[in-house]
């Protein structure tokens, strides 16, 4: 954990990934989302004037793709704080080649490692229940070698996998995929405190004792999570498709497809990410990086 980060503040993050980081299923009024990124990047930004943020996740990316579109882009805005959060899509894939997803990752966090202060990779969280236990075997072999990576490069590991609270289904969105508003929450208190910085709250502490729904209430909740997300999930991966497809990073140009930073409207108050604005430099040129 790093000694410092009170004395050296984070000037810039940005944020690279998936879904996960992306901040579904953490839905706005306006049917944005925000998620654990944006609410770390306000948080960071309270503590600095000049706080810069760009975050580049798409839904549904392979981390061949988060390698090949996004790390270029993330490196060359040379942000003090880089995320790599990827892998999990890969993992869920039939016939999936847990060491060309690690290989793949490697070639990531390579790339990224050098252009920032500090590099935070993660142990994503898993809902409790037979998908997770069924893929365990592929996601202990990915987290394992995220502990490896972070020894070669000095990142920072956030260990979400463990945490038996992350796990509870209360948490998790009606998708059963990604996590809601409450998980969003922690992990962004998780990423918080690994940074060095004192806690605000404790993101391990347990939920109150379940209620188990009646019989009818799971059944209907089954049939619902089968019709609106688990067959229109089966018809991406049967025709090749993903829900990222045609889609940019939030700060990503949908113009001309360049990387850009944004920044709080007041310093003082910086709110929620998506109120900000495009940085401008010292001329008051609004700043597209790469």
């Amino acid at each position: 954990m790093p000694m410092n980060a009170a004395s050296r503040p984070y000037t810039s993050f940005v944020a690279v990934g998936d879904s996960f980081t992306e901040g579904m299923s953490d839905a706005l009024p306006d049917g944005r989302y925000r998620g654990w990124a944006d609410l770390l990047a306000t948080r960071l930004a309270g503590r600095t004037s000049g706080f810069r943020y760009a975050n580049l996740a798409v839904r549904g990316k392979l981390i061949g793709q988060i390698a090949d579109e996004q790390t270029r882009a993330a490196a060359d805005l040379g942000a003090d704080l880089v995320t790599l959060v990827g892998g999990l899509n890969d993992v869920l894939r039939p016939g999936c080649d847990v060491d060309l997803v690690c290989a793949r990752l490697a070639e990531a966090a390579g790339r990224l490692a050098p252009s920032c202060r500090q590099l935070v990779l993660m142990r994503s969280p898993g809902r409790r229940g037979p998908v997770l236990e069924r893929f365990r075997p592929r996601m202990e072999h990915l987290f394992g070698f995220i502990d490896e990576l972070a020894e070669r490069h000095g990142a920072l590991v956030v260990d979400l996998f463990s945490s038996e609270t992350l796990g509870d289904s209360r948490l998790w969105a009606e998708d059963r995929l990604h996590l809601n508003a409450e998980g969003h929450r922690r992990v962004a208190e998780a990423v918080w405190q690994a940074l060095g910085h004192e806690p605000e709250d404790d993101w391990r502490a347990p939920l109150p004792p379940a209620v188990r729904p009646g019989w009818a209430a799971r059944r209907t909740a089954d049939l619902r999570f089968a019709r609106e997300h688990l067959g229109p999930w089966i018809g991406r991966r049967l025709t090749g498709r993903s829900s990222g497809d045609g889609r940019n990073g939030a700060h990503v140009s949908a113009e001309d497809g360049k990387a850009f930073w944004v920044t709080p409207v007041d310093a003082a108050a910086p709110g929620c990410v998506s109120t900000w604005r495009r940085w401008q430099d010292g001329t008051g040129a609004v700043v597209n990086a790469v």
